[in-house]
């Protein structure tokens, strides 16, 4: 490591799942690269509904309210054992964020030198191994160290230069969200199709109108009023109430594929609005992880139901491709001091703002240019 590398570093540490009180914002020790690792300045970290649920302890099957219901102060009764993403326990303290944004500036053992000074993003779903955990199992944030600190260490092979005029917050703001939504149409297999849009105006949900309508397809959006014209602004083709009754705003079997991001006890009426054939793709519950379904609306109209999480390569690959080309453009609605995640956490559980929320850690001006 460099010489005008610090020696401790500010971070947000998760001491434990709950509420806000459990995030502790402090100095740490600076992270060392090992071999085949990246030391990254961060210079931005997205916010995503995966830092509240992994804090709360949503993903435990204890839990089977809506995220919001325990946003703030968690829930009264949490398995440990199972409330991490993949369900094992998670190791405390932890810092989370799985979006990370930022610059080289150290290399471990057997590395390359010319990879300091790169612009970076790291693949939030890591292939590397982690202690015991096999491929494709953990992620930035919740198995090992996240963005939510000054410095994080990645593996090489996980870390991707990137090459265009975007500021820092927009970068950071790719990730998560739209990895997530990505994988949801790769899955599908998207087309020039109608494909409906659930949550619109968050960060998955917009990602996928952007880059559904990047696939051709004509994109229904579902989401508050106050905010569908800022999803028609991203390329949305229309915009429904995200309260509406779907069999009677767009009728049964009106669209190809629903890629939904909310879940609960309105599943029967996206199921409802497929075509035969069609294809329903969820990738989070933020309405709630329970839903109540009529088996014979999935085998009698032969729908195809995909849960995604895990990513194929060429899933993120692909997102670098589209940045380097200019084929999206995030929406970053405002902008955070790291040490205010609390009040950052707040808003994005509000909901009051479209896009994403990102936080921006103080700048070290000896390792700074």
């Amino acid at each position: 490591m460099g010489s005008l590398i610090p020696e401790t570093m500010k971070a947000v540490l998760l001491t434990g799942h709950g509420g806000f009180d459990k995030l502790v914002y402090r100095e740490v020790p600076v992270p060392k690269p090992g071999e085949g690792e990246l030391l990254i300045e961060v210079a931005a970290a997205g916010i995503n509904n995966t830092d509240i649920n992994t804090r709360i302890g949503w993903y435990s099957k204890t839990v089977t309210s809506e995220t919001a219901s325990g946003g703030a102060g968690g829930f009264a009764a949490v398995d440990d054992a199972d409330a991490g993403w993949s369900g094992t326990a998670l190791e405390f303290p932890r810092v989370q964020g799985a979006d990370v944004c930022g610059r080289v500036v150290a290399v471990g053992n057997g590395g390359t030198a010319e990879r300091i000074g790169e612009r970076v993003l790291v693949r939030n779903m890591l292939r590397t191994y982690v202690g015991y955990r096999p491929y494709g199992c953990w992620t930035l944030g919740s198995e090992c160290e996240g963005g939510f600190a000054q410095f994080v260490v990645a593996p090489a092979r996980e870390t991707y230069t990137v090459r265009c005029d975007w500021k820092d917050e927009e970068l950071a703001a790719v990730p998560c969200a739209y990895s997530t939504a990505e994988n949801m149409l790769h899955r599908a297999r998207v087309g020039t199709e109608r494909v409906l849009v659930t949550g619109a105006s968050g960060g998955v949900g917009l990602a996928a109108v952007q880059l559904a309508r990047r696939r051709g397809a004509t994109v229904i959006a579902a989401c508050s009023a106050s905010k569908a014209a800022a999803v028609l602004a991203q390329g949305a083709d229309r915009t429904i109430d995200r309260d509406a009754d779907l069999r009677e705003t767009l009728g049964a079997g009106s669209v190809d594929v629903v890629i939904d991001v909310v879940g609960g006890p309105r599943l029967p009426q996206l199921l409802d609005t497929l075509r035969r054939g069609g294809r329903y793709v969820v990738a989070g519950a933020i309405g709630g992880p329970i839903s109540e379904i009529d088996l014979r609306t999935i085998y009698l109209n032969d729908l195809t139901l995909y849960g995604c999480t895990f990513q194929e390569d060429e899933v993120f690959e692909n997102l670098v491709g589209y940045i380097g080309r200019n084929e999206f453009r995030p929406l970053v609605s405002r902008v955070y001091p790291l040490r205010e995640i609390v009040k950052a956490q707040q808003d994005f559980l509000s909901k009051a703002y479209p896009g994403k929320l990102v936080l921006v850690p103080e700048r070290d001006s000896s390792t700074s240019g």
